[in-house]
């Protein structure tokens, strides 16, 4: 058997003695009342965590740019929950104003439009979606730390299995998430220096079937993509739980081991599951 098939058998043995003994922290009670900002909420796994929240008691401020989406989410939730449109460019003005009321959680979890192509040059796009999905990140969880210290809170990151192992059609993307995991895993180290009580989650997710990731990867990957509403719920009680990294699905853990283990055979095997023609 080749060094790559035992890692897989023996990763495969590990994960089934952890499923059969693993039981769940997370108690939902532990989120009502909580006070939670949630970032891109209007669809997808936003909207799914929303839903979510709700459903835990937590009280919930909701941002996106698309207002009238945002507006007929809210609709389906509780009547205290709050929304308001957060411009693109929050890394410049940072839509924090609602920091006084409180803050328990910061989740981040907006991007922008993603193309999902070869690269063709356009070194303006990626300044843009770097702009939209790092700097406003950090810029935003700059402006809440003071508040998240000062209620023990949590900062949760919604990032990629893209941000840990590079693949085809997603340069610019990829680019953005590498630089959220080295950013945030290097900031949580230096709030433990620190003594800061806040908890930094970072979640790693792979293909999710919302509307614009299945659009985007149609005829390009030979992928099964998994439920948002479970994504969503991952997250939350990866932040709930205050555990470092949330891998979803559960066996992205495993793959990351093995790219870091075996970078060329997997990177054959990684392309194998991609559609590429040529020109």
């Amino acid at each position: 058997m080749k060094p790559i098939g035992k890692a897989l058998c023996a990763a495969g043995i590990v994960a089934g003695l952890l499923a059969f003994f693993w039981k769940d922290p997370f108690n939902p009670v532990s989120l009502s009342g909580a006070r939670v900002l949630l970032t891109g909420a209007s669809a997808g796994i936003g909207e799914q965590m929303a839903y979510h929240y709700a459903r835990f008691g937590a009280e919930i401020v909701l941002t996106a740019r698309r207002e009238a989406v945002l507006q007929k989410v809210r609709t389906s939730l509780v009547p205290h929950v709050q929304t308001f449109a957060m411009c693109e460019c929050a890394s410049i003005h940072p839509t924090l104003n609602i920091v006084p009321w409180g803050l328990d959680y910061l989740v981040l979890n907006h991007i922008g439009v993603t193309h999902f192509q070869m690269w063709v040059g356009d070194v303006e796009y990626t300044r843009w979606l770097m702009q939209v999905n790092f700097f406003s990140y950090v810029a935003l969880a700059t402006a809440a730390l003071p508040t998240l210290e000062k209620n023990k809170g949590s900062l949760v990151v919604v990032s990629s299995l893209t941000g840990k192992v590079p693949t085809p059609f997603t340069t610019s993307y990829s680019a953005t998430k590498f630089a959220l995991d080295g950013f945030f895993s290097s900031l949580r180290h230096e709030l433990i220096m620190q003594k800061r009580n806040v908890s930094i989650t970072l979640c790693i997710l792979g293909l999710i079937d919302t509307d614009s990731a299945l659009e985007n990867t149609r005829g390009k990957v030979y992928l099964t993509a998994s439920p948002a509403p479970e994504a969503a719920l991952a997250i939350i009680q990866g932040g709930a739980t205050r555990v470092q990294e949330v891998f979803y699905p559960w066996w992205l853990k495993h793959v990351c081991c093995l790219w870091v283990l075996f970078p060329n055979d997997g990177g054959q095997v990684l392309r194998s599951y991609y559609n590429y023609s040529g020109p």
